[in-house]
């Protein structure tokens, strides 16, 4: 399959007013809602379009209340960045299926290895000048 860079690239504009950063919110979620069975189909994943569909509809939801038209459109720019990353097939699977895993609620690591691969520190196990620094 052939990519085309600026297939779908467009300029970064400007909603002067809320009412035109709803409208291209608007747009840009049907962009999406569209796209999931090919996206699908794409990546050759397992789940079903719908579950794309509910996944960028939560994402969407996520930022509701955000008001200032700025912000809106620094939203829009990053999620039309990752529509064109996605529909150009500069993602690989694993690329499109952390969108499921990121926000996985994990139990805290209780073992050493747990915690050295989570990064944390083991608190009862402090070389000498880091347990004079804690008391």
């Amino acid at each position: 399959m052939t990519t085309i860079p600026s297939r779908l690239a467009s300029v970064s504009a400007i909603s002067g007013t809320q009412q035109i950063a709803r409208q291209r919110v608007r747009a840009l979620y049907r962009d999406w809602y569209r796209s999931a069975p090919q996206i699908v189909s794409l990546y050759a994943l397992n789940i079903s379009p719908s579950m794309i569909r509910e996944k960028k509809r939560a994402d969407f939801e996520r930022h509701r209340g955000i008001t200032d038209v700025n912000v809106i459109d620094m939203l829009i720019f990053k999620s039309k960045q990752e529509y064109q990353e996605t529909m150009n097939c500069w993602k690989t699977e694993a690329h499109v299926m952390s969108w499921f895993r990121k926000h996985e609620v994990r139990a805290p690591p209780t073992t050493f290895m747990d915690k050295f691969l989570a990064g944390r520190d083991d608190p009862q196990v402090l070389l000498p000048w880091q347990a004079e620094n804690n008391h």
